[in-house]
């Protein structure tokens, strides 16, 4: 644990314009001080002063947001030799019972430091920031895409008869191209002229933001082929899981040992025993897009795969059911992958 190694742990509650530090003995847990900084390189440079001037031994930095509002912070910190640890939010019970604003929101990212196990570094590199923005990007094309789809959908089981009998047996592209291409209706009504307005409209939105996922998703690929270009080769794994994977992972030293790993993907077995009944589930936390990456690669491999789908049967005829033998391959995909990902030799760093 944390409070066996360091004596000091400073948690940071971060925000848009300002952070709140607290200074916390791991010994006691007791608040020795606060303050507040701003957001930015003069704040950062006041936030390390601080934490110099209150204590010399040894500390580590306990950062709430560390990819987002913290993620500046704990560049500063890191390139100065400062060990930061990236801190998930408390739980909503503990607000709610607790209390809540930014003084004891950083006394809880200390404290949490303290009493968890080992805890992640924030992320690092610059291809891989350069992925992880790429992969927001891209989903949020693909939802565009996905939203307008069904507003399209929507649209022709209400459309004027005519209309609705010619478009709706039509394949998604073929659809995509007849509505692309409509014309105002000839006849006057208003209806007949704002559904092929509104068709034509979803269309091009859903032509466009294709488009726009398509390249984003090549960007994508050179990341990857630069990064972990051996992740390609594993069965269900495409350049969107590689990317999540990368992202997640980061670089050697973020992650103590693939139990950590497991724990960030949500796929670490939790004891859920109760009386005559013994069994485990997985974790409704950590990471959900790593999460979701680990399901697509099961998912596809399910499908494909012949030995997965007969340890998937072999585990059933053990008496798991389905879902437990997915955990168990689940947790075993997280193990494979961390390993690959640690013993990978990067094309660039």
């Amino acid at each position: 644990m944390v409070a066996d190694e360091l004596d000091y742990v400073v948690g940071v509650d971060t925000h848009r314009d300002e952070h709140t530090l607290a200074l916390v003995e791991a010994a006691t847990g007791a608040v020795l001080a606060q303050q507040t900084v701003a957001s930015n390189g003069r704040g950062y440079a006041q936030a390390l002063r601080f934490a110099q001037q209150q204590v010399d031994a040894a500390r580590v930095w306990a950062v709430e947001g560390a990819g987002h509002y913290g993620a500046g912070l704990a560049r500063y910190l890191s390139e100065r030799g400062e060990t930061v640890l990236e801190v998930g939010r408390s739980p909503r019970g503990e607000r709610r019972l607790s209390g809540k604003d930014d003084q004891l929101d950083a006394v809880r990212a200390a404290r949490a430091a303290l009493r968890s196990e080992p805890l992640p570094r924030p992320r690092s590199g610059e291809r891989r920031e350069a992925l992880r923005l790429l992969l927001v990007a891209r989903r949020s094309a693909v939802d565009v895409r996905r939203e307008a789809l069904v507003q399209l959908r929507s649209v022709i089981v209400t459309a004027p008869e005519r209309l609705r009998q010619e478009l709706r047996g039509l394949p998604v592209q073929r659809l995509l191209d007849r509505c692309s291409r409509l014309r105002r209706s000839t006849t006057p009504t208003p209806d007949q002229v704002a559904a092929r307005v509104v068709l034509r409209t979803l269309a091009r939105r859903i032509e466009a933001a294709t488009v726009e996922a398509d390249e984003l998703e090549r960007e994508i690929l050179v990341h990857v082929r630069a990064l972990a270009p051996e992740l390609l080769d594993e069965a269900g794994v495409g350049p969107i899981v590689a990317a999540q994977l990368i992202v997640a992972w980061s670089h050697r030293g973020r992650l103590r040992s693939e139990a950590a790993f497991a724990r960030l993907a949500g796929v670490a077995p939790l004891p859920a025993s109760s009386g005559q009944t013994s069994r485990h589930r997985l974790s409704r936390g950590g990471d959900r897009q790593l999460n979701r990456a680990l399901h697509t690669i099961v998912l596809h491999r399910r499908q494909h795969d012949p030995a997965t789908r007969d340890y998937i049967a072999r585990r059933i005829a053990e008496g798991k059911s389905r879902r437990d033998a997915t955990r168990l391959l689940k947790r075993y995909l997280a193990s494979h992958l961390y390993r690959l990902l640690q013993n990978q030799e990067p094309l660039l760093a």
